[in-house]
This record gives structure tokens, C-alpha cells and sequence, in this order.
């Protein structure tokens, strides 16, 4: 589970709790149903509005995401296809073909799959090229889901606030009406951004770091396949897949490349 996540929701949460708790109110004076019913409520219709059905009842699966700390394997990645640039300049391309079953990685396995099968490294480049570019599109539609409902929480706020001028206007005789409409209001505004700032933000921030994290895992796995079935030296194959990395995390995999 991916803790920064649930502290960060539970903090960012918990700090407006602790301020309405310390405001000098009870916290009965920010709950309001109709505010809440405004705010989820329309901001979840308008979603079904602006994107597929099938988004909106699939968001278990972006939460899945958002919850769970992936583990891309670089390390191992870059170990494994350096392994494989060392076997086949010792026996050939078509050797490689022996270790295909133990490939957990889909995508290496496919690329390693189109050189065993002597394809040409342009389609094979293409190939890759194309499903990364249609992985990409698809995580851009979970980090667009999140962005769009980002910014319509606010606005639905914004529409609670007008109902709650207008009902206070409406009632500008009856002080408990006047109290009732300011509250719903103000509590709209607060909803809508807590709504967005801590939580439907953040999931598009965190899912787009997540995108950048696993298209750089695809880029290396392609920049590999491409390098072995060229026949680059497996020492210069490690440098270059390197160069993917912060310099912090390149020396443990060298060590361990060595060590093999």
C-alpha cells in the first residue's frame, strides 16, 4: 500500500478537521447535507456528462492505482536485458527464445519476442513505439478524469454559494432564514475546495507522476531490445540504459551487473 497516499488524505483531512475543532464552533456548523448532495452529487453528474460511462464506473480500478506502491524493477529490468545482450552475442539471437517463459514483464517479453522472430528493428521500434503511445493515452484518460472533476468541484461550491444568497435574500425578514442560507453558502465553497485540493488534485498529480515513472520503464525495455538485436556490446548496453536513471541509482545496479 502506498502510505503517502493515505497519511496525506488522512493529514490534509485531518488539518481541516483539527482547525474547524479549534475555530471556536462546533462541527455541527459544517455539516450540511444539502451542501455535500450539491457538491458530490453534481460534480459526479457533470463527470457522467463529460466522459464515458465506463470511466466513472471503473474509478476502482484508478484507485487500485493510487493505493498500491508500484514496483517497476528497473533494476532488474536493465539487469535482465543486459543478461540477454551477453547471451545472444554468445550464441545468437534465436537462444533467447529459451528464456522467454521466464520474462515476467509483458512488454519485454513481446520485444524480445519480435527479434527471436528476426523482425526488422524499424517495425520492431514501431511496434513498441505504438503500444507505449497507447499505454500513455490510456493513463492520460484516468489523469484527465481526475483534473476535469478537480476543477468542477470547486464550481459546484460555487453554485451551493448562489443558492444559499439566494435563499437568504428570499428570506431577508426571517433571521434563521438568513442564518440557514449563508451557512449553505458558505459550506458549498468549503466542500467543493476541500473536495478538489485534497483529494481529486492530488490523485491527478500522483497519477501522472506514476505515467512518467512506468513510461520511462517501457523506454528503457525498448531502447534495450533495440541495442540487442543491433549486437551492442553488453557493457555498452548497460551504460546506455543507465543514462535513463538518476545517478543516485545507477551505481547499486552497476555493482550488481558486475557481480553477475
Amino acid at each position: 500500500m502506498d502510505l503517502g497516499t493515505v497519511v496525506g488524505m488522512i493529514v490534509g483531512f485531518g488539518m481541516v478537521v483539527f482547525g474547524i475543532f479549534t475555530g471556536g464552533v462546533g462541527i455541527g456548523y459544517y455539516i450540511d447535507p444539502g451542501s455535500v448532495l450539491i457538491v458530490v452529487g453534481g460534480s459526479i453528474g457533470s463527470m457522467l456528462i463529460s466522459a464515458p460511462l465506463s470511466r466513472t464506473l471503473g474509478l476502482g480500478r484508478y484507485f487500485g492505482i493510487l493505493l498500491n506502491t508500484p514496483n517497476y524493477q528497473e533494476a532488474k529490468v536493465i539487469n535482465d536485458l543486459v543478461a540477454f545482450a551477453e547471451r545472444a552475442r554468445r550464441e545468437g539471437l534465436l537462444a533467447l527464445e529459451d528464456n522467454l517463459e521466464e520474462v515476467e514483464d509483458e512488454f519485454m517479453r513481446k520485444g524480445i519476442q519480435l527479434v527471436v522472430d528476426g523482425t526488422d528493428p524499424e517495425i520492431i521500434k514501431n511496434i513498441l513505439y505504438t503500444e507505449l503511445n497507447q499505454i500513455d493515452e490510456r493513463h492520460q484518460d484516468g489523469i484527465e478524469y481526475f483534473g476535469n472533476w478537480g476543477s468542477l468541484a470547486p464550481a459546484f461550491g460555487m453554485i451551493g454559494t448562489l443558492i444559499g444568497l439566494i435563499a437568504m435574500l428570499a428570506n431577508l425578514e426571517d433571521q434563521a432564514g438568513i442564518a440557514q442560507g449563508m451557512a449553505t453558502a458558505l459550506i458549498t465553497t468549503l466542500y467543493g475546495s476541500m473536495m478538489a485540493n485534497i483529494f481529486l488534485l492530488p490523485f491527478r498529480n500522483k497519477l501522472t507522476d506514476r505515467n512518467k515513472y512506468e513510461m520511462r520503464q517501457k523506454e528503457i525495455v525498448i531502447e534495450g531490445i533495440l541495442s540487442i538485436q543491433s549486437g551492442d556490446n553488453p557493457r555498452i548496453l548497460l551504460e546506455k540504459l543507465l543514462s535513463f536513471l538518476p545517478p543516485g541509482e545507477r551505481e547499486p545496479i552497476k555493482a550488481e551487473s558486475s557481480q553477475a
